[in-house]
């Protein structure tokens, strides 16, 4: 167990036959026990000193490791964030790619029964046309025919009718 300067002040020396000059000795060992007090206070100061800042690098170890797996976790989280987008843009462009199939398709499809319909229309047209035709040199020929000469030159006796219509009433 080290020495207190309260050992050092009790300390009693025997006496021998031509020993030392006890007020000397005393002096110094005032001396001694003026200095150890100071070395001793010093020394615990430095613990103290020592004893904080150990708390302190331990608390700053702690932060430090506190931030060193909040960035791990953020890290991460960033990561999840980035697959989990690439993910959702593949599914969307996914589902763009379908639709965009889909419409092309009914467009195909529309303009298929366009075109049938039109050919339809286009056959219907050309009956209509050719049965019109048909009809207007039809009613020509009737137009044109000699019967409509027949028919100016055929006379009717009036009289005859007159007739008819007295001895009816």
């Amino acid at each position: 167990m080290p020495l207190t300067p309260l050992d050092i002040n009790n300390k009693e020396f025997s006496k021998g036959f031509r020993g030392y000059n006890e007020d000397e000795v005393n002096e110094f060992l005032d001396q001694i026990i003026k200095d150890y007090e100071i070395v001793l206070k010093e020394k615990k100061d430095l613990e103290m000193k020592l004893k904080s800042s150990s708390e302190q690098v331990g608390h700053f170890t702690s932060i430090e490791e506190t931030l060193h797996k909040s960035i791990i976790v953020a890290q991460e989280a960033a990561e999840e964030v980035r697959r989990n987008s690439q993910k959702e843009a593949k599914l969307i462009v996914k589902e763009a790619e379908k639709n965009a199939d889909r419409i092309v398709n009914e467009a195909l499809t529309k303009a298929r029964k366009v075109a049938l319909e039109i050919e339809d229309l286009k056959k219907q047209s050309k009956v209509f046309r050719n049965r019109f035709k048909m009809l207007i040199e039809a009613q020509l020929d009737l137009i044109n025919t000699d019967d409509w000469n027949h028919l100016m030159e055929y006379d009717v006796d009036t009289t005859e009718i007159d007739l008819i219509t007295v001895t009816e009433d």
